[in-house]
């Protein structure tokens, strides 16, 4: 697919003679990720009051991650191919180690936020070159969509997890632990990997693609920043539809670049993959929802129903462990249904789940009212997942795993921008105009969510018929 000659592709069987427990430390990596991205909301009160900061300024402490690694990702993922998935993995690895320590040890917010900054930009190197490591560990099918279970259930615990711990953490230990955690955790990855998976081969040849790497990269930027903007200010203010305009022309002048390069960040070909690029859709969609639900989910519980951050925590986790036990089904009902039934059927499972959570009402009870579709919603996410992964490495070749990580990662990471940004601003809305029509606080916020969960389920639906367009059973 490109002339470029990539570093790491030496076969795939001689990486690890142990590599299920190497797949367990390069999960243990993700998880740091994952973790990251939610673990800091509870903190966010307790820490603004300690250094001083705005609640403008709050927003940054969590788009300055998103933005340096959504925007970062594609890059990340080729930098992996040429220069070795080992050796930029644990480069991401070290990066993120230290920046979560200089993030705990911040006394000012330029220097948190710069922190946050390179968290996100050296998670752009470890995710991707994390998931390409996993390739080159099982390049069997059986073997991968079961490594790729136990990858789908750490996405899962890590989204839960960041809420419970995020709690705990802020109350027993301040909120400096919420980064200190990633040191001990990222520490042992650290030690561990290159004990069990051997060295990338070397010998970089060619030229890596400065103008793709800085078109792609601020188009991104700038994506991520739209979508956060419309939170913020809405679609109509200059801001959104400046940084808008710039990612559109960005992204233009990428293709543009990378027709006419003989050795291109991301060779255009790999879209003719339809397995790949449907699997990046469809995880597009994935991030939309479940980004959009954790959010609604989390202010639901503590605004409406009025459980603190631990029981908030604690409501998630049956999601998070139905999320987990499917993940791990996940390869068995593959095998036996065929990729594409099991594909839709998540995703019809996780609508149905949504369509039952819009039903919640302001007084609910968790038992009865909110345990039951969440217990579908983690079905449906956990089978949704693991499947639309394996379908975006399907067929990709070792020299390329880096990119296919880093385009189902960044896939993800837009999705996730992009739902909570409109189905957000939608359930606002819904909100603010039931208030002014004189309906209680509670009640306009549940109705407001409740639009929120059925704007999710449509996104469900609308992955499903995506998923149609998967060639393999």
């Amino acid at each position: 697919m490109t002339t470029t000659t990539p570093v790491a592709a030496p076969a795939p069987t001689t990486r690890s003679t142990r590599r299920w427990l190497a797949l367990s430390i390069l999960a243990l990596a993700q998880f740091l990720v994952v973790l990251d991205a939610s673990i800091v909301n509870i903190a966010l009160p307790v820490l603004g009051q300690q250094l001083g900061i705005d609640t403008a300024t709050l927003a940054w402490v969590i788009t300055a991650y998103v933005l340096a690694f959504g925007g970062l990702l594609l890059l990340g993922g080729r930098l992996a191919d040429r220069y070795g998935h080992r050796r930029i993995f644990l480069i991401g690895t070290a990066g993120f180690v230290a920046a979560s320590a200089l993030a705990g040890l911040s006394v000012t917010s330029e220097m948190l936020l710069a922190s946050r900054a390179l968290q996100g930009a050296s998670a752009a190197l470890l995710a991707p070159a994390a998931l390409a490591l996993l390739t080159h560990l099982f390049p069997e099918t059986k073997d991968r969509t079961k490594a790729l279970g136990v990858w789908g259930g750490v996405a899962g615990i890590g989204s839960a997890a960041g809420v419970l711990l995020g709690g705990v953490l802020t109350a027993a230990l301040g909120w400096q632990s919420v980064f200190f955690i990633n040191v001990p955790i990222g520490a042992i990855v650290l030690v561990a990997i290159p004990l069990l998976i051997t060295r990338d081969k070397s010998g970089v040849h060619g030229k890596l693609d400065i103008p793709g790497a800085a078109t792609i990269t601020g188009a991104l930027v700038a994506a991520v920043g739209a979508l956060s903007a419309i939170e913020q200010v809405g679609f109509a203010h200059p801001l959104t539809i400046g940084l808008a305009a710039v990612s559109i022309a960005l992204g233009v002048l990428f293709v543009f670049i990378e027709r006419r390069t003989a050795e291109p960040l991301v060779p255009l070909d790999v879209f003719k993959n339809r397995n790949l690029t449907v699997g990046n859709i469809v995880m597009l969609l994935i991030g939309a929802a479940m980004v959009a639900l954790f959010f609604a989910l989390s202010v639901y519980m503590q605004a409406v129903l009025g459980y603190d951050a631990l029981t908030t925590g604690l409501t998630q986790l049956p999601l998070a462990g139905a999320l987990v036990v499917v993940a791990g089904l996940a390869p068995s009902i593959i095998h036996r249904f065929g990729t594409k039934p099991t594909l839709i059927g998540s995703l019809i499972v996780l609508a149905a789940g949504l369509v039952w959570l819009s039903f919640a009402p302001s007084d609910a009870q968790f038992l009865t009212q909110i345990l039951g579709p969440s217990l579908l919603i983690g079905v449906g996410m956990g089978g949704a997942f693991v499947t639309t992964t394996q379908l975006s490495v399907d067929g990709v070749e070792g020299g390329e795993a880096g990119l296919a990580g880093g385009l189902i990662n960044t896939s993800q990471q837009i999705g996730g921008a992009l739902g909570l940004a409109i189905l957000g601003t939608i359930a606002a809305l819904r909100t603010e105009s039931l208030i002014e029509a004189g309906v209680g606080a509670p009640e306009a916020i549940t109705r407001g969510f409740s639009w929120l969960f059925l704007g999710t389920a449509t996104v469900a639906v609308l992955g499903a018929i995506t998923a149609g367009l998967v060639r393999k059973n």
